[in-house]
C-alpha cells in the first residue's frame, strides 16, 4: 500500500510540472506573437541642426598680397683677382672668410722682385731711346745747316755763271770762262741733292728713333703696372666671401682670390607665375614699382626688411616658367646674400571686396548664405585673388549677408544651421526643465511605465510626475531612451 501510494504521489507531482511547463510554454509563444503582431513604436523625429561658423560680408578696399619665396643677392659684388702670378708675401688680417674691409684697404701683396727686374730693363731701354733720339735729333741739325749751305754755295755759283754770261755778250768774257761757270752750278746743285738726301735720312732716323723712345715709354708703363698690380686694394667697403689664398701660397695670373660683397645694398630675386605677373602689371602693361615685405624666419626670431620692385628678367630661362622679378631692399640688418626668404608684394587696392576663408568658397565660385530662418542657401561669388589660406571675392549682392566660413560635405542648400560668429557670444539656448506632454505621447509613456518591471513605489512616482501638466524633461528623456533599446 505504501509504494502504491508514493507511486500515486509522483505520478501526481509529474502531471502538475508537465501542466505547468505546459502553461509556462504557452505564455512566452502568447508573449511572442503579440511582440511580433503589435505595430512598430514611432517616435517623433526631430531636425538635425548643425552648429556653423559664419562672417558677416561687408565691402572693403584691401590691398591684395601675393606670397612667393625668393632668395636675396648682393647688389654690387666684385670678384677679387690677381692679374699678376707669383708669391703672397703679405695678406691684410681681415683677408678672412667674412671680412670686413674698407674702399683703398691692402688686401695682399705678391712678391714684387720679377716685376721691379723688368722695370728696371724697362728703364734702361727708354734711357737708350732717349740716348738715340738725342742723337738723331743733332744728326738732323747737322745735315739742315749742311743742306743751307749746299743751297748757298748753289745760290753763288749760279750769280757767278748769270756775270759769266753777261760778260761774254758785252764781248769781255770768253765762252771757257761760261762752261766753267756752268760746270760748277752743276757740281752745287749735286751738293744740295747730297745734302737733301742727308737730310732725309736724318730726318727719318729721328722719327724711328721718336718711335723707339714711345715703345721704351710704353713697355716702362706696362712694367710700372705689373710692379703696382703686386699689391690688390679692395674698390669699395664689404665683406669678403670665398677666400682662397693665404700668407705663402702661390697664385696664377687672373686667379680669383676672393668675392666682395657690399652688405649695405641688397636685393632679392624672387619667381611670379604668369597669372601673379599679370597682376602686378599696370593698365598699360608695364610692371608696377610695388612694395615688398621680406622675412627670414631663423630659430623663432624673424628678421623682416621692406624693399621696391626695380626690374624683371630680360628673358624666361631654359625650363622655366613665369617671370623672375628683383626687388631693392631698403634695410635688410642681419641677412645675407644666399638666405632664402618669404617675399610679400602688395597689388594696387581694390574696391568692394571681403577677405574671407579659402574654405568659405567651394569650387564651383559658390558659398553657402543663411536666410531669416538660418536655412542654408547656395549664391555665387567671383573670386578675385587667393591669398594663402583666405580668397578676395566680389561683394555685390552678398553685402550684409552671412556666410558658412567652412564647407562640409554635411552642408547643403535648405539645411538648417546655428550660427556661432567668432568672437561673439555663441552659448546655446538653454532648455526648459519641463514640457508640456500631448495625450499620445503622455499615453504612450504612461503604458510603458505600467508594463515594465519597476518596484511599485518607483511606478507610482513615475505616473504622477507623468500626470503633471508640465513633466521633467529628464524624466521623459530617460524613459524615452528605455522605450527605444
Amino acid at each position: 500500500m505504501r509504494f502504491l501510494r508514493r507511486s500515486l504521489v509522483g505520478i501526481f507531482l509529474l502531471a502538475v510540472t508537465i501542466g505547468l511547463l505546459s502553461f509556462a510554454g504557452n505564455t512566452v509563444r502568447d508573449a511572442v506573437q503579440t511582440r511580433m503582431n503589435a505595430e512598430p513604436r514611432s517616435f517623433p523625429e526631430r531636425e538635425r541642426v548643425f552648429a556653423v561658423n559664419v562672417v558677416e560680408v561687408q565691402p572693403q578696399t584691401i590691398a591684395p598680397v601675393l606670397m612667393v619665396f625668393g632668395e636675396v643677392e648682393s647688389g654690387r659684388s666684385l670678384q677679387v683677382r690677381s692679374a699678376v702670378g707669383g708669391t703672397i708675401v703679405e695678406t691684410a688680417a681681415e683677408m678672412v672668410e667674412g671680412g670686413t674691409v674698407t674702399a683703398g684697404q691692402l688686401l695682399l701683396r705678391i712678391d714684387p722682385a720679377t716685376a721691379m727686374t723688368q722695370l728696371e730693363r724697362q728703364e734702361v731701354d727708354r734711357q737708350d731711346a732717349q740716348a738715340e733720339l738725342r742723337d738723331a735729333q743733332r744728326a738732323l741739325e747737322l745735315a739742315q745747316e749742311e743742306l743751307a749751305s749746299a743751297q748757298g754755295q748753289n745760290t753763288l755759283r749760279q750769280q757767278a755763271l748769270t756775270r759769266a754770261k753777261d760778260l761774254r755778250e758785252r764781248g769781255v768774257g770768253t765762252a771757257a770762262s761760261v762752261e766753267s761757270a756752268e760746270l760748277a752750278v752743276a757740281s752745287a746743285e749735286a751738293a744740295v741733292l747730297s745734302r737733301r738726301q742727308a737730310l732725309a735720312s736724318a730726318e727719318a732716323r729721328a722719327e724711328l728713333a721718336n718711335t723707339r723712345l714711345a715703345r721704351a715709354q710704353i713697355g716702362l708703363k706696362d712694367a710700372q703696372r705689373a710692379v703696382d698690380e703686386t699689391e690688390v686694394y679692395a674698390v669699395f667697403s664689404g665683406t669678403l666671401a670665398n677666400v682662397t689664398v693665404t700668407n705663402g701660397g702661390r697664385l696664377s695670373p687672373n686667379e680669383q682670390i676672393a668675392t666682395l660683397l657690399d652688405p649695405t645694398d641688397l636685393e632679392v630675386a624672387f619667381r611670379v607665375s604668369t597669372s601673379q605677373y599679370a597682376q602686378l602689371l599696370d593698365e598699360n602693361g608695364v610692371l608696377i614699382d610695388g612694395a615688398v615685405q621680406v622675412g627670414l624666419d631663423l630659430s623663432q626670431q624673424g628678421l623682416n626688411a621692406t624693399g621696391q620692385i626695380i626690374r624683371e628678367s630680360a628673358a624666361v630661362g631654359e625650363g622655366q616658367t613665369g617671370r623672375l622679378l628683383f626687388a631693392r631692399l631698403d634695410s635688410a640688418g642681419g641677412m645675407r646674400p644666399g638666405d632664402f626668404v618669404t617675399v610679400q608684394v602688395r597689388r594696387p587696392e581694390i574696391e568692394g571686396v571681403a577677405l574671407v576663408p579659402n574654405s568659405a568658397v567651394n569650387t564651383d565660385n559658390t558659398v553657402l548664405v543663411l536666410d531669416e530662418e538660418n536655412r542654408l542657401q547656395l549664391a555665387e561669388t567671383v573670386v578675385v585673388h587667393r591669398q594663402g589660406d583666405d580668397v578676395l571675392i566680389r561683394v555685390g549682392d552678398l553685402a550684409g549677408r552671412i556666410i558658412v566660413v567652412e564647407r562640409s560635405p554635411l552642408l547643403g542648400a535648405g539645411i538648417r544651421v546655428r550660427p556661432i560668429i567668432p568672437g561673439a557670444e555663441n552659448a546655446p539656448p538653454e532648455e526648459p526643465e519641463t514640457v508640456a506632454l500631448d495625450a499620445e505621447r503622455r499615453a504612450k509613456l504612461l503604458a510603458f511605465v505600467e508594463g515594465s518591471r519597476m518596484p511599485a513605489e518607483v511606478k507610482e512616482r513615475m505616473k504622477s510626475q507623468l500626470e503633471l501638466d508640465e513633466v521633467p524633461v529628464a524624466v521623459i528623456a530617460r524613459l524615452e531612451s528605455r522605450m527605444g533599446s
